[in-house]
């Protein structure tokens, strides 16, 4: 009878969810046309009537726009085709700047007539200011002074506690966008997406849509910020605009709504900055591929920790395995965890490393053969006895650091290149668990992609360069010595000893 294993049936359900996203993204990106042009169901856009436009913003304490409003900036020819950008210094009202808040009111409505009094206008509202912790602040470590910036901020803000309140920082960006093109909607087929920005009004017989206005959240970038202190009288605004497709629209609307229900989840400022870095800092064929890369990277990971606990788990003996070799590894990826986390980098890539530095310590506790006994809350740990091939692997182990130190520690290779010198000592690579091995050797490859889309620091981007070295001359090993499957290796294995029937004794 067929038996499904683990690694099938996960390997499935990936696909199935890969090709559910897919079919989902192109129903996001396809919108069903109106077939009959002269159906009473069909939405005509506004814009095919070659109507003179006018972009006005305004400014207002209040999203409503009570207590006032103040415009800073119009286009009077708004053409919709042209994309521009302009820097506009906006004055900050006593409130915004003592912490408060700064509401744009976007409006595209017809030349010549007031946006307030213009029945056929359309108009956002977005926030031109947000609350964010304030960076800690920076101190010479030569002289011991804080620096001038941070130092007129501490002052202005009343001392250690405020730097710890979130304060009211400064969008110096404004990204606009107007769906250009002549699309027909079928009010049966209308998206709901798209719903929220439609504005309909009866043009005789036909039904005419009014120009599809959009905000563009996703272009605001924490690195854009300027932190709003009682002396920012004024501040810059760069406005942007550009023409937009339907299908881009409906996935940046998406893309929106899913970040901001990840702030909601308790993501910080700065992990919904880096999702939107991938969104913006990339066209739409790069977010595609680094969909994939993310899932795949996702699934090698979780398919190699599945083989390599499940290796491990199955081993009884240390015979022919550096017990060196797995506590220094064990040691390098706590302090790669612990860098990656003191570092603040993206969640995508300090997971896979937390997973994987505890199933390093589990790792030692199974080659030191520790038993950990409770007393009370006090813990007592008891060390497993070698037997006497398990001494000889030390021995060998002892002899290989010997020749190597000369080159280790001055070099400061690190575990991946010790596990490599003791593998060139025993001259072979022929019993590895290569299920574990090949799931880290792709995931090698992909991290290479992954480190140009994810932010990280630049040494742990380096470091995916340095694992496609370790593993080209790796392969380079197993091609160059002759696999001897009578031979322990290693991890203490040999093929003769697997081929065995079950019962009989091993012969030394």
């Amino acid at each position: 009878m067929w038996k499904t294993s683990f690694t099938t049936l996960i390997v499935g359900v990936f696909v199935v969810y890969v090709l559910h996203t897919c079919w989902v993204m192109y129903g996001i990106v396809y919108t069903k046309p109106c077939e009959n042009p002269k159906f009473e169901n069909c939405l005509k856009p506004y814009l095919s009537g070659k109507t003179r436009l006018q972009l006005s913003i305004y400014t207002a304490l209040r999203p409503n726009a009570e207590g006032g409003h103040t415009l800073i900036h119009k286009e009077e020819d708004f053409d919709v085709e042209s994309k521009f950008e302009r820097i506009v210094n906006v004055s900050l009202p006593k409130k915004t700047r003592k912490n408060g808040t700064l509401y744009a009111m976007v409006f595209v409505h017809q030349a010549g007539m007031s946006p307030w009094q213009d029945p056929r206008q359309v108009h956002l509202v977005t926030q031109l200011t947000t609350y964010m912790i304030p960076k800690p602040l920076e101190v010479s470590l030569i002289s011991g002074e804080e620096a001038p910036k941070q130092l007129k901020r501490k002052t202005t803000t009343g001392g250690d506690s405020a730097v710890d309140r979130p304060v009211s920082h400064w969008r110096s960006r404004l990204t606009l966008n107007v769906v250009s093109e002549d699309f027909v909607f079928d009010r049966d087929f209308l998206p709901s997406d798209v719903h929220r920005y439609l504005k309909v009004f009866q043009n005789g017989k036909k039904m005419v849509y009014l120009p599809l206005l959009f905000v563009d959240e996703l272009s605001n970038r924490v690195k854009d910020l300027m932190e709003i202190n009682s002396t920012s009288i004024e501040l810059p605004l760069t406005i942007s605009y550009d023409t937009i497709s339907l299908g881009k629209l409906r996935f940046w609307i998406h893309m929106q709504d899913a970040v901001y229900s990840l702030q909601q989840f308790g993501f910080t400022e700065k992990d919904a900055d880096e999702i939107k870095g991938i969104f913006v800092d990339t066209n739409l064929y790069l977010l595609a591929l680094t969909f994939f890369v993310a899932a795949f990277h996702l699934l090698f990971d979780f398919l190699a920790f599945k083989n390599d606990i499940s290796f491990w788990k199955q081993k009884k003996s240390m015979v022919g395995m550096s017990s060196k070799a797995v506590l220094w590894r064990c040691f390098s990826t706590i302090v790669i965890f612990m860098y990656l986390f003191d570092e603040q980098t993206s969640l995508l890539v300090l997971i896979p490393a937390g997973i994987g530095s505890l199933i390093e310590v589990w790792k030692v506790k199974k080659a030191f053969k520790i038993q950990i006994i409770w007393k009370a809350v006090r813990p007592t740990f008891i060390f497993g006895k070698s037997d006497e091939s398990e001494r000889r692997t030390e021995e060998y182990d002892t002899l290989a650091m010997k020749y190597l130190s000369y080159l280790l520690y001055p070099m400061c290779i690190g575990g991946a290149v010790y596990v490599s010198s003791i593998i060139l000592s025993t001259s072979s690579v022929a019993h590895l668990p290569w299920k574990a091995f090949m799931y880290k050797a792709f995931n090698t490859f992909i991290d290479d992609i992954f480190a140009f889309i994810i932010t990280m620091p630049t040494s742990h981007r380096l470091a995916c360069f340095r694992d496609d070295v370790v593993f080209l001359v790796y392969l380079y090993q197993r091609w160059l010595y002759p696999v001897d499957k009578t031979r322990m290796n290693e991890y203490g294995l040999s093929y003769d000893e697997e081929e065995k029937p079950k019962g009989k004794a091993h012969e030394d």
